[in-house]
């Protein structure tokens, strides 16, 4: 990738906005990407967490090719400073990347074929900081007809922004918020980068978008916050960009904070569908209303799920409802 060169043989990193200058052998933010002395890499490239086949609707990917196997993966480190990652065993190590196995992208997608899986997803940590394992993999799988997935939270620059989105068949971003100071505070981020994203893959990509919102009580659960959220989602997405409202699990620095209560997601899902959302989902709850895909016009079940199970599907080969014959946003078998 390309860097910009500065005085003492420091680097630049360009492809995130915290833009670390790095001295040689000096590694980022994400403690993965490094100065070599002439440009910047990644020590993870091919050194993945073990490979694991989910249902798409584990992403969460709930309007994507429903029940879809889906070979998921990724690799150490992240340019998020989220004091309440579900995942900092992996995203906040400083473990040696080399340690984990390694890959090539053509073993990843045969990997994908013998195992027949429509999908590959790139997840667990974010896609950004192997950008370039993430590329290489995800050409090859359109080659192979195989569905692209990026779980992501959206924090990168351009151009990488449009090389990495363009090679996505489907996209779940994490919002975390919808305040600037919440994302200061809890991800020593900039909440503007984000939604530019979003709004870019929204309006600039073929990717089909779904969002995340990780609820944490105290931090971002107020009526206010959400309605604030969804107002903007509905102003500069649409109506049909699926929301899913999240439980949060103390974890990492948050270890004080209490787990997201049910009726914490419950009040913000009714808050979404009062705003306009049509396709609102929790995660983490074992209610099946919240699970499942209404019809937007009849309010028939289209897809009823146990967790990622679908126990119900009512689309026709159209993707209609069979009730009345109105049309469900997504990317449908």
């Amino acid at each position: 990738m390309e860097n910009s060169n500065e005085h003492n043989n420091r680097i630049t990193c360009a492809l995130c906005p915290r833009k670390c200058k790095l001295s040689v052998g000096q590694e980022g933010f994400c403690h993965v990407r490094r100065n070599t002395g002439t440009l910047i890499e990644h020590d993870s490239y091919g050194h993945i967490t073990p490979l694991s086949i989910d249902p798409i609707e584990k992403k969460p990917l709930f309007h994507f090719m429903p029940s879809a196997k889906t070979l998921s993966f990724g690799t150490y480190g992240c340019n998020m400073g989220c004091k309440f990652c579900q995942n900092y065993h992996i995203t906040k190590t400083k473990n040696d990347p080399h340690d984990l196995p390694h890959y090539t992208p053509e073993q990843i997608v045969k990997i994908a074929l013998k195992y027949r899986c429509q999908c590959i997803a790139f997840t667990y940590n974010d896609p950004v900081i192997f950008y370039e394992f993430t590329t290489d993999v995800a050409r090859l799988a359109k080659q192979a007809s195989i569905h692209t997935i990026a779980v992501s939270a959206g924090y990168i620059n351009s151009p990488y922004k449009q090389v990495l989105f363009s090679n996505m068949d489907a996209v779940n971003i994490d919002l975390k918020s919808i305040r600037p100071d919440f994302y200061k505070k809890n991800c020593a981020a900039d909440i503007n980068v984000v939604l530019e994203t979003i709004k870019y893959i929204k309006d600039e990509t073929n990717a089909w978008l779904e969002i995340t919102n990780l609820i944490i009580e105290g931090e971002n659960d107020s009526d206010e916050e959400i309605k604030f959220l969804c107002n903007w989602i509905v102003q500069n997405l649409g109506t049909y960009v699926p929301l899913h409202f999240s439980t949060f699990h103390p974890a990492y620095k948050m270890l004080n904070k209490s787990p997201t209560l049910p009726n914490k997601v419950f009040r913000a899902y009714e808050i979404a569908k009062q705003t306009g959302i049509n396709y609102v989902y929790c995660g983490n709850v074992t209610d099946k209303k919240y699970t499942a895909t209404y019809c937007k016009n009849c309010g028939s079940i289209l897809i009823e799920r146990d967790l990622y199970k679908i126990t119900k599907y009512n689309l026709d080969d159209y993707a209609c409802c069979k009730n009345c014959k109105t049309k469900c946003e997504g990317v449908f078998r």
